[in-house]
C-alpha cells in the first residue's frame, strides 16, 4: 500500500494519537511480511516530504488529515475478527479488542459504529415483497470487511490521482499533447508489433525496391482466445460471475470443455484449475483460483449507504449516492470489463499520435545496481519481442529516410553534387562518394540497411568537428591577445605602486630601530640595578634562616636523645615485667592441667575398680585412644618441623634485615660527618674577607657521632653473635626433628600392630558380650516356668563361668611399647586433645578367645551381616533401575543404612565398601551412559543423607581434619580412606536389623558417616568434571572444523539456471552445516542420556553451560589468532552456526539450557561485528556500548585490522578509530602489563552442595520396588513391610 508500513515508527507522536496508530506488526494488513524498514531511507524524512508533495499539489491540510484519516480507518478495519453469533450463520466482532477496532474506525470514518457493524455482518437482499436482511457467517463477514477496505483505498486512490492530474495544469482544449504510457508484459493493441512488420513490407512493395519476405510468427489468434466476444476466456469469466453459485472449479471446467479442441490453449496435467496458453514466447501457466473474486467490480449497497452519510465531507464525497435506477437494480461490473473499456480508450489515443517504443528490462531482481542476471534479461527480451524485431529488422531495412529529409542531414559530405542535380541523384552521389553498398532507392525514400546510417552520422560528425576547431581556434586567438594587454597595463600600475609602498616602509623601518637601540640601554641599566640589589637581600636572608636552622636541628637531636633513652628504658620495664607474667600463668596452667591429668587418672583406676563386665570395653577405648594419640603426634612431629623450619627462615630474614637496617645508618652517619666538614669548609672559604673571624673547632657533634658508630658497630657483632648461636640452635633442632621423626614412624608400625590387636580383641568383646545378652535372654525366658528350675541353674552356672572367664581376660595384661615424646611438647598435646591425652603405663594383651562352643552364635551373627553386606553391594552395582525418577539402587542402599542404624556407628565398614564400589564403577567406566547413571545415584544418596544426619562435636573433629588433613579434595579422600579404619568404637553389629525401620528423622552422625558423605560429595563432583570433559572431548574436533566456512560456501559467481543455482546453494549449506550439526547432535544425546537416567536439572544447566562456555572460548581465540577467519563471509558462516545453537536453546527450554546461551556472548559479538555494514562509519562508543559490549579494547583491535571484506569488498574500522584504540592499548599496557586478549577455559566445579540440595524436590521412599535379589533374603524383608505398609 502507498502508506509504508514503517511510516507508523516514525509519524510523529500528536499523529500517532490523532489517528490511534501505533506498531506496525500489530495490524493484520502490515503483519503478512516481515519487511517493516527499507534500507538508506528515512522514514521520518519521507513521511516530511509527502506532506510537503500533498501541499505543492494543491491538498489542503483538511483534505490531509482525512486522507490519513481513510488509510487509519483501514488498518483498524484489517483487525476486526469475527465469530458465530447466537443465531444461525450470524456472526459478530471476537472480543474487545476487535471492538475496540470496530469503535476507532467508526469514529475516523465519522459513521455510526452500530450501522459499520451491522453492513459488515448482514446484507439486505431487495425482493419484490420487500427487503430481506440476511445474517452472515464469520467467513463471509470476513469477506465483507476486505471489500470495504478495498473500496476505500480505491475510491481514495482515484481521488488522489485526480487531485494530481488537476494540479498539473493540462489543458483540455490543447491540440497537441504530450503522454507517456508504462506497459509491462504482454500488450494487445489494435495494430500489434507483428502487425507493424506488414505495413513495413507494404510499404517495401509501395517503393518498388528489391526485397525478399520475412516470416514472423503472428500472435493475433492469441488475442481473439483471451478477448473476442462472445467466445473469449474473458467473456466466459463475465459470464461465470454473474452466476451467484459459480466457482473457480465450473469456470475452470467451462475453459475445458469451450476450448479443448484450440490449439493455444491446453490443460496441465494432474491439475484441477490449471490452464496453459501458448504464446509467442513460449506457454504461460495460469491458475484460475480467486478469478472470480478479482474479476468482481461492484460497490455494496450497505457501504454505500454506510459512508454516503458519513459526518466527514470527504469520505461522503468519495461516495456520492448513485442515480435511482442504478440503485434500484444492480448491473453488474467487472474487472476484465472495465480493463478492455481503459484498454479502448487508450488505442483511440494512441491512435491521434505518434508512439515512440522504449523497451525497459529489470537487470536483476535483487534491485541493485551493477548486477545483470542474464537468464532473466534475456527472457524479457524473448517474451517481449525484441529478438524477434531485432531479427526482422536485420533481414530488412530498419533506416528509411525521404530525399529531402537525407539531403538536408548528409549534404555536407558532398555539397558540390547539391547544385544542378534532383534529389535522387544527389542522394546516390553522396552514397556512392561515402562507399556505402546494399543500399536501396525507391520513388520517395532511400533505404538503408543496418549500420549504414550510423557510418553517415559518424563522417558528418567528423566535418562538423574540423569546422568547429577550425572556429574556436580563432576566437581563443582573440580572446588571449586582449587579455593580455589588459594584464600588461595593469601590472605596470601595480609595480609602480608597490615600489612607493616598499621605500615608505624601509623608512618607518630605520626610525624604529634607533628608537629601539635607546630603549634597550635604559632597560638593561634598570635590571642590572635591581638585579643587584635582590641578590643582595637574598644573600642576607639565606645566612639568618642557615644559622637558625643549625640551632634547631642541634636542639632537636638532644630533644630526641632524651626522648629515647626514656623509651628504652620503659620498653626494657615493660618486656621484663611480661615475661615473667607469662611465665607465672604457664606455670599455673601446667599445674592445673598435670593435677586435673592425675585427678582423671585416679578416677578411671576407680572406675577400672568398680566395672566387672565392662573392663576389658575400657582397655579396648584405651588402647584406641593411644592409637590415636601416636598418629596424631607423628602428624605433629611433622607439622613442628615445618614450623621450626619457616620460624628458622623468618628469624634468620629478620637478622638480615635489621643488619642491613644497621649497616644503612652507619653508612647515613659517615655521609652525614662528611658532608658537615665540606660545608664547614665552603662557609670558610666563601666568607667575606672584610670579617675576619677566630675559626673555633666544636668538636663534641663529632665525638657524639663516632660514639653512636662504635655503638652501632657493637650491636652489629651482637647481632652476628645472635644470629650464629639461632643457627647452631636451628641445627639442633633439625637433629631433634629428624630423631623424632625417626621415633614418629616407628610409633606408626607399633600403632599397625596396636590396632591388629584391638580389632582381635575387639571380635571377641563382641562375641562374649551377644553370647551373654542371649544367655541371659535364654535365662529370663526360661524364669517364667517354675518347672525348670534345673535349667535355670544351669544357665546360672554358665553365666558364672563367663563372668569368670570374662575377668580373667580383664585381669591378662597386653605388653604394648610405648614412644616416649619430648616433654616440651606434652603441654601442647593435651591442649590440642582437650585435655583427654593420657599416658599408660602398660596395656591389654592378646587373649585367646573363649572356646568355640559359646562363639558359635555369635560367628553365625557376623556372617550374616558380612553375608547382607556383599548382597547389598551386589544389588548397588547390578540393579540399575529407576522407579518414578528415582535411583532404586540409591532407595534401598538408604534404607539399610538406616535400618542398621550404621549412622550411629562409631566403626563400621559398609561405608568403605560403598565408596570403594562407586569408585571402581567410575574408573573402569567411559561412557556417559554409566557416568550418568552414577551422577543419579550418588547424588540422591548424598540428597538423602543431607536430610537425614545431624553432625555431633563437629567443631572438635574439623578442627581436627583441618590440622591434619591435606589441601586438595581427593587427598582429604585418600586421607580419609587410610584413616576410616582408625574409629572411635565398634557399632552394634547385627543390632537393628530385625524390626520396623524408623521414621526419617534427624540422625545424630558419628565421623565415619560425616566422613562417608565428604566421599559421596567428591565423587559428584568428579562424576560432574569427567561427564563434562567427555563432551567437551566430543565436539572439541568440530570445533575447529565450525571456525572457517568451507571454499564451497565462500563468496563466488553462480552460473547456471535458476533450477540448477538453487539446488547447488540448498546441497552447500546442507554441508556447511553438518558440523554445527554434530555438535548439536552431540548435545542432544548427551541430554538424551541424562534424561533417560534422572540427572537432577541442574547439573544438566551447569553442564551445558560449562560446555558452551568451553564453545565461546574455543571459537574466539581462533577467531582472533586466524586471520582467515575474519571474513564477511565468514562471519555469515560462524553466525548462521550460531543460531543453530541458539535453536538447540530454545527447543530444550530453561530448564536444562539454563544460562547456556549467555556463556557465548563473546564470539555473539564478535560475529555480529564482522557481518555488520558500514563499519568505517562508526564511531568507538558505538562499537564498544552497542555493537561490542562484551570485548575488550585489545579484542576489538585485533579483530578490526584483521578483518577483510571478502563478499562486497567494503572498508574496514576507519584510520580515527584504530588510532584511538591503539592510544588507550598504550595506556593499558602501563597500568597492566600483563593483560591479554585470549580468554581461558573454565574447569572449575561451579556449584555447591547447597545449591544442588536446594534445587532438588522431596525424594518419597515410599512405594520403592526392591530388587528380587533382596526380596529373596529375610533379612531384607524390611523394605517388604514398608511398602505394604504404605500400600494398606
Amino acid at each position: 500500500m502507498a502508506f509504508r508500513k514503517s511510516y507508523l515508527t516514525d509519524v510523529p507522536f500528536q499523529d500517532v494519537k490523532k489517528f490511534k496508530l501505533g506498531d506496525p506488526r500489530t495490524f493484520h494488513y502490515l503483519n503478512q511480511t516481515n519487511s517493516y524498514e527499507v534500507a538508506n531511507v528515512d522514514d521520518a524524512r519521507e513521511y516530511l516530504e509527502t506532506r510537503n508533495a500533498m501541499d505543492i499539489v494543491g491538498i489542503i491540510p483538511d483534505e490531509q488529515d482525512a486522507i490519513f484519516r481513510i488509510v487509519a480507518a483501514i488498518l483498524h478495519l484489517g483487525n476486526i475478527d469475527f465469530v458465530k453469533g447466537k443465531e444461525v450463520d450470524s456472526s459478530k466482532p471476537k472480543d474487545d479488542k476487535s471492538r475496540y477496532h470496530l469503535q476507532t474506525a467508526a469514529e475516523l470514518l465519522m459513521c455510526d459504529e452500530k450501522a459499520l457493524e451491522d453492513s459488515l455482518c448482514k446484507r439486505v437482499i431487495v425482493t419484490p415483497d420487500g427487503n430481506i436482511t440476511k445474517p452472515l457467517d464469520p467467513a463471509l463477514a470476513v469477506f465483507s470487511r476486505d471489500a470495504l477496505a478495498k473500496t476505500l483505498y480505491s475510491r481514495l486512490f482515484d481521488w488522489i490521482v485526480d487531485k494530481i492530474n488537476s494540479s498539473i495544469g493540462q489543458d483540455p482544449n490543447a491540440a497537441s499533447i504530450i503522454g507517456v504510457l508504462d506497459i509491462y508484459g504482454f500488450e494487445s493493441f489494435k495494430i500489434n508489433r507483428y502487425h507493424v512488420f506488414k505495413m513495413e513490407q507494404e510499404e517495401y512493395t509501395r517503393e518498388e525496391i528489391d526485397w525478399s519476405y520475412v516470416e514472423f510468427v503472428d500472435n493475433q489468434d492469441v488475442l481473439d482466445l483471451i478477448e473476442k466476444k462472445p467466445g473469449g476466456i474473458i467473456a466466459l469469466l463475465d459470464e461465470a460471475c454473474m452466476f451467484p453459485k459459480s466457482t473457480h472449479e465450473t469456470f475452470a471446467q467451462k475453459m475445458y470443455q469451450t476450448y479443448k479442441a484450440h490449439k493455444r490453449f491446453s490443460k496441465p496435467k494432474l491439475a484441477r484449475t490449471d490452464f496453459t496458453i501458448n504464446h509467442y514466447a513460449g506457454d504461460v501457466i495460469y491458475q484460475a483460483d480467486h478469478f472470480l473474486d478479482k474479476n468482481k467490480d461492484y460497490i455494496v449497497a450497505e457501504h454505500q449507504a454506510l459512508l454516503d452519510a458519513s459526518n466527514c465531507p470527504f469520505v461522503a464525497n468519495l461516495f456520492p449516492p448513485l442515480p435511482e435506477e442504478t440503485s434500484k437494480q444492480s448491473k453488474f461490473s467487472s474487472i476484465g470489463t472495465r480493463f478492455k473499456q481503459q484498454l479502448q480508450a487508450l488505442m483511440e489515443t494512441l491512435n491521434t499520435t505518434e508512439p515512440h517504443y522504449i523497451r525497459c528490462v529489470k537487470p536483476n531482481t535483487v534491485l541493485k545496481p551493477g548486477i545483470f542476471e542474464n537468464f532473466n534479461v534475456l527472457n524479457q527480451l524473448r517474451c517481449g519481442g525484441v529478438l524477434e524485431a531485432i531479427r526482422i529488422s536485420c533481414a530488412g531495412y530498419p533506416t528509411k529516410r525521404t530525399f529531402d529529409e537525407f539531403l538536408d542531414r548528409f549534404g555536407m559530405l558532398a555539397p558540390d553534387v547539391l547544385d544542378g542535380s534532383d534529389e535522387k541523384s544527389a542522394c546516390v552521389a553522396i552514397l556512392e562518394r561515402m562507399g556505402l553498398k546494399g543500399y536501396q532507392i525507391g520513388k520517395t525514400k532511400v533505404f538503408l540497411r543496418a549500420g549504414q546510417m550510423a557510418e553517415l552520422d559518424a563522417r558528418r560528425a567528423e566535418i562538423l568537428a574540423n569546422a568547429v576547431r577550425r572556429i574556436q581556434r580563432q576566437i581563443r586567438t582573440y580572446l588571449t591577445r586582449k587579455e593580455f594587454i589588459t594584464l600588461r597595463r595593469a601590472t605596470i600600475d601595480l609595480q609602480k605602486l608597490w615600489r612607493a609602498q616598499i621605500a615608505r616602509k624601509l623608512y618607518e623601518q630605520m626610525r624604529k630601530e634607533a628608537a629601539s637601540i635607546r630603549i634597550q640601554k635604559n632597560v638593561r641599566a634598570h635590571r642590572a640595578r635591581t638585579f643587584y640589589t635582590s641578590l643582595q637581600a637574598s644573600a642576607i636572608v639565606i645566612q639568618t634562616g642557615m644559622q637558625a636552622m643549625a640551632a634547631r636541628n642541634e636542639y632537636r637531636y638532644r630533644r630526641r636523645t632524651k626522648a629515647a633513652t626514656i623509651i628504652q628504658t620503659r620498653w626494657r620495664r615493660y618486656r621484663s615485667l611480661s615475661a615473667y607474667k607469662q611465665h607465672k600463668i604457664a606455670t599455673l596452667a601446667l599445674q592445673c592441667l598435670w593435677r586435673a591429668r592425675t585427678a582423671r587418672k585416679e578416677l578411671r583406676k576407680l572406675k577400672m575398680a568398680a566395672r566387672e563386665t565392662g573392663a576389658l570395653k575400657e582397655a579396648k577405648d584405651k588402647l584406641e585412644k593411644r592409637v590415636e594419640e601416636l598418629s596424631w603426634r607423628l602428624e605433629f612431629e611433622k607439622h613442628l618441623r615445618l614450623d621450626l623450619e619457616e620460624a628458622k627462615g623468618q628469624e634468620i630474614t629478620k637478622l638480615q634485615s635489621s643488619l642491613h637496617e644497621m649497616q644503612g645508618q652507619l653508612d647515613e652517619a659517615h655521609a652525614a660527618i662528611i658532608h658537615e666538614k665540606e660545608a664547614a669548609k665552603l662557609a670558610i672559604e666563601q666568607a667575606p674577607p672584610v670579617i675576619r673571624e677566630v675559626p673555633v673547632v666544636d668538636n663534641t657533634k663529632l665525638e657524639l657521632l663516632e660514639n653512636q658508630n662504635n655503638e652501632l658497630e657493637n650491636e652489629l657483632i651482637e647481632l652476628k653473635k645472635k644470629m650464629d648461636e639461632f643457627e647452631n640452635k636451628c641445627s639442633e633442632l633439625e637433629k631433634e626433628s629428624k630423631t623424632r621423626t625417626k621415633e614418629a614412624e616407628e610409633s606408626h608400625q607399633k600403632t599397625t600392630k596396636l590396632q591388629e590387636t584391638i580389632e582381635r580383641l575387639e571380635l571377641n568383646l563382641s562375641n562374649l558380650e551377644s553370647e551373654n545378652q542371649v544367655l541371659r535372654q535364654q535365662a529370663l525366658d526360661a524364669s517364667t516356668n517354675e518347672d525348670v528350675s534345673e535349667e535355670l541353674k544351669i544357665l546360672k552356672s554358665k553365666i558364672a563361668e563367663l563372668e569368670s572367664e570374662n575377668e580373667l581376660l580383664h585381669k591378662r595384661p597386653v605388653i604394648v611399647d610405648q614412644a616416649v615424646t619430648p616433654e616440651r611438647i606434652l603441654p601442647q598435646v593435651k591442649i590440642f586433645e582437650n585435655g583427654h591425652q593420657t599416658e599408660e603405663e602398660s596395656q591389654m594383651t592378646k587373649e585367646s578367645g573363649p572356646p568355640v562352643s559359646l562363639l558359635t552364635t555369635q560367628r553365625s551373627l557376623t556372617d550374616r551381616q558380612q553375608e547382607n553386606h556383599d548382597v547389598l553391594i551386589k544389588c548397588l552395582t547390578e540393579d540399575k533401575r529407576f522407579d518414578e525418577t528415582r535411583p532404586v539402587a540409591a532407595c534401598v542402599v538408604y534404607k539399610a543404612l538406616i535400618q542398621w542404624r550404621s549412622f550411629e556407628a562409631e566403626k563400621t565398614t559398609i561405608f568403605d565398601r560403598i565408596i570403594h564400589t562407586i569408585r571402581s564403577s567410575i574408573e573402569s567406566q567411559d561412557s556417559v551412559t554409566d557416568l550418568a547413571y552414577w551422577l543419579s545415584t550418588t547424588s540422591t544418596l548424598l540428597y538423602l543423607l543431607q536430610n537425614t544426619l545431624k553432625a555431633s562435636n563437629t567443631t572438635n573433629i574439623s578442627s581436627q581434619r583441618t590440622r591434619t588433613s591435606p589441601a586438595t579434595l581427593f587427598g582429604r579422600m585418600a586421607l580419609g580412606f587410610r584413616s576410616s579404619s582408625v574409629g572411635m568404637g565398634m557399632s552394634s553389629g547385627y543390632s537393628g536389623m530385625v524390626g520396623k525401620g524408623n521414621e526419617q528423622s534427624k540422625v545424630e552422625a558419628k565421623y565415619p558417616a560425616l566422613l562417608f558423605k565428604q566421599h559421596l560429595t567428591a565423587y559428584v563432583e568428579k562424576i560432574y568434571g569427567l561427564i563434562r570433559d567427555g563432551v567437551k572431548k566430543e565436539i572439541g574436533p568440530f570445533l575447529n572444523l565450525c571456525i572457517q566456512a568451507p571454499r564451497s560456501i565462500r563468496a563466488r559467481p553462480i552460473r547456471g539456471s535458476s533450477k540448477n543455482i538453487h539446488s547447488s546453494i540448498v546441497a552447500k549449506q546442507q554441508s556447511s552445516n553438518i558440523h554445527w550439526q554434530s555438535i548439536v547432535n552431540r548435545l542432544d544425546h548427551t541430554l538424551g542420556i541424562m534424561s533417560e537416567n534422572h540427572v537432577p536439572p541442574v547439573f544438566l544447566r551447569k553442564i551445558f553451560s560449562q560446555v558452551f562456555s568451553f564453545i565461546n572460548v574455543q571459537l574466539f581465540n581462533s577467531l582472533l589468532l586466524r586471520r582467515e577467519c575474519c571474513s564477511f563471509s565468514n562471519g555469515e558462516y560462524v553466525k548462521a552456526g550460531l543460531q543453530e545453537l541458539e535453536q538447540w536453546c530454545l527447543k530444550v527450554s530453561d530448564q536444562f539450557a539454563g544460562s547456556s546461551w549467555d556463556e557465548i556472548r563473546h564470539i555473539r559479538q564478535a560475529v555480529g561485528f564482522l557481518v555488520s555494514h558500514q563499519k568505517a562509519q562508526k564511531s568507538l562508543d558505538e562499537i564498544t556500548h552497542e555493537l561490542c559490549p562484551m570485548l575488550s579494547i585489545p579484542q576489538i583491535y585485533r579483530i578490526g585490522t584483521m578483518f577483510w571484506d571478502d563478499k562486497y569488498g567494503t572498508q574496514g574500522l576507519s584510520s580515527d578509530v584504530i588510532g584511538r584504540m591503539r592510544t588507550l592499548m598504550a595506556e593499558d599496557s602501563i597500568s597492566m602489563p600483563n593483560n591479554t586478549f585470549l580468554l581461558d577455559v573454565d574447569s572449575s566445579i561451579p556449584f555447591s552442595m547447597e545449591e544442588i540440595f536446594g534445587s532438588l524436590s522431596a525424594i518419597r521412599l515410599s512405594n520403592v520396588d526392591p530388587p528380587p535379589l533382596l526380596r529373596q533374603r529375610s533379612d531384607f524383608h524390611f523394605l517388604l513391610q514398608e511398602t505394604q505398609t504404605k500400600t494398606a
